[in-house]
């Protein structure tokens, strides 16, 4: 089955072979930075929280809280236009994965791999997040639905500082799949500088081959022309033997 679905024959000389620099390398690589510019405006947002030592104040919630809240209740078009942009990621990954090089399984395969986790975390941390804020989950705390659900409600700066660590977390996911990209690029890059550099020995090598072959064959010729020559000052010096007798 893996055999049918790699192409083992395929390298990054084949004429459907898409590598890092084909097109579809740019529907990855769009919407990976698009988030990561997202995430890192949320960065201000979540430092405090994260790597701040003291106390967080309750005036530094209230904001983070504000800013949530406004990023969750936007418009639904801003929705539908994050969902187009993911989806746009995931096309970039089936197109390179299509008959895939064993190039394409390795740094591609990686890096859809990585996109997805980093959406499993979107929906279920970030995405969750958000709803709870929106819905003022810690205004009204005691809300049970039924006995015994399962559900734990953390606290406000607990639950807020669990949102930040995931944007964190999907921050790096993200840097992954660009590592994975740039890693293939530059794996293309090497493979095609060695082939020139095998290209170059091997007709330097048949260059000199030629060159010893063609004076292999001149010192022969000369060899030749000499005995011939040899055997007809021979043939002269024997003809004029017989004159003179």
């Amino acid at each position: 089955m893996a055999s049918q679905w790699v192409d083992w024959d395929k390298n990054t000389r084949s004429k459907d072979y898409r590598g890092a620099s084909s097109f579809a390398t740019v529907l990855i690589i769009g919407p990976v930075c698009f988030f990561l510019g997202i995430l890192f405006a949320s960065f201000p947002y979540d430092f405090p929280l994260l790597w701040t030592p003291g106390p967080v104040s309750d005036a530094y919630l209230d904001q983070l809280e504000t800013h949530l809240r406004f990023m969750h209740q936007s418009p639904p078009l801003i929705a539908r236009l994050l969902n187009i942009i993911v989806s746009v990621g995931f096309l970039g990954f089936f197109i390179k994965l299509y008959r895939p090089s064993e190039a394409n399984v390795l740094f591609d395969g990686a890096s859809l791999l990585l996109y997805v986790i980093g959406a499993g975390v979107y929906i279920s941390n970030i995405v969750k997040g958000m709803r709870a804020v929106s819905a003022g989950a810690w205004a009204n705390p005691v809300v049970i639905d039924g006995p015994l659900t399962g559900e734990i409600t953390l606290k406000r700066e607990e639950s807020l500082a669990v949102l930040s660590a995931s944007n964190t977390i999907l921050a790096l996911i993200l840097v992954g799949v660009l590592v994975l990209q740039v890693g293939q690029w530059y794996a293309e890059r090497k493979e095609a500088a060695d082939i020139v550099k095998a290209d170059k020995l091997a007709t330097e090598k048949a260059a000199d081959k030629a060159e010893k072959a063609a004076e292999k064959a001149a010192d022969k010729a000369a060899d030749k022309a000499e005995k011939a020559a040899d055997k007809a000052e021979k043939a002269a010096a024997a003809g004029q033997a017989v004159e003179k007798k």
